[in-house]
């Protein structure tokens, strides 16, 4: 195998990699996991003769044969996955001409229920960060948002100052789809949000110009990757010994506002879902808590 070949296989998935980690900020076993997977399929391609960037459908079907009877379902979906993601990847960027993945099928797998925080943890990371602080009220103010509102963290870091109004206590939040909706927060989120802008922001500048509305000392928005560690950070302080992320935050929002009776419409509206399927998932976290207390106070549970 000649060395041109070997640069041919290896520099897409790198440059692949290096996309994830910088768009998604995908932790490191996450990244891993996918390098995995690609790598132990262009190692099979090259079996083949074929590099990544020249396989096509048959290739794909014919590894998948040759792994199906020797993994599991979900370590089949997590290949599969990881292949289309490569492919699209590949195809935006003009890498290949079509997506030889287009076509191809995951197992089935059972949905499992997305994971939350009961209110006490979530009241226990919302108080974290020492508020007497700049950077601190800053991210008190992102965190009771980004929970007020069930927001997606890439909504939440590209909020404009403009677009938040702590007097009408709304915010407005352009998501998937470059689709804009009006998102409520609600009065203790209005009156930190309110409290960052009047005492953390200006310091935080330092006289420079910004049209964010969360910004760093350098005067720039704050970045997913950057929000990602912050509310890491923010865990280990409140001791919270489970994984948590952004997007635990929004399906604790989601969870909660269920549990204390909003309309499965109204949560869907509220979360910028354009399929209600996508929420009817949350029911199942709040049933599974209905359940768990009724076998606790009910006399026949």
């Amino acid at each position: 195998m000649t060395g041109e070949f070997k640069e041919q296989t290896s520099q897409p998935l790198d440059v692949f990699i290096d996309h994830l980690w910088l768009e998604d900020g995908l932790s490191r076993n996450t990244l891993e996991s996918y390098r995995t997977d690609l790598m132990q399929f262009s190692n099979w391609l090259k079996t083949e003769s074929v590099s990544l960037t020249e396989a096509n459908q048959m290739h794909i079907q014919q590894y998948l044969a040759i792994k199906f009877p020797h993994s599991k379902p979900r370590s089949i979906s997590r290949l599969v996955a990881s292949i289309r993601r490569f492919y699209r990847y590949c195809l935006r960027e003009n890498i290949i001409e079509e997506d030889p993945s287009l076509q191809i099928e995951s197992p089935k797998l059972p949905r499992s229920l997305p994971k939350s925080l009961n209110e006490q943890a979530v009241e226990d990371l919302l108080s974290a960060p020492d508020i007497n602080d700049a950077i601190g009220l800053r991210d008190k103010a992102m965190l009771e948002l980004l929970y007020a509102s069930g927001l997606r963290v890439s909504e939440l870091v590209n909020i404009g100052v403009n677009e938040v109004s702590t007097q009408d206590g709304v915010v407005r939040v352009t998501g998937k789809g470059s689709k804009t909706r009006l998102v409520p927060m609600g009065e203790e989120a209005a009156d930190w949000i309110a409290r960052y802008l009047k005492f953390a922001r200006p310091t935080i500048l330092q006289k420079k110009m910004s049209h964010s509305l969360f910004v760093t000392t350098r005067g720039s928005a704050m970045t997913r990757q950057a929000f990602w560690y912050l509310i890491k950070r923010y865990a280990l302080l409140a001791g919270l010994n489970q994984p948590i992320s952004p997007h635990v935050l929004r399906h604790a929002f989601a969870t909660h506002l269920l549990n204390h009776g909003a309309d499965l419409r109204v949560v869907q509206m509220l979360l910028g879902h354009s399929d209600i399927s996508t929420t009817q998932i949350y029911t199942h976290v709040a049933r599974e808590r209905l359940k768990k207390l009724h076998s606790v106070h009910h006399p026949r549970g």
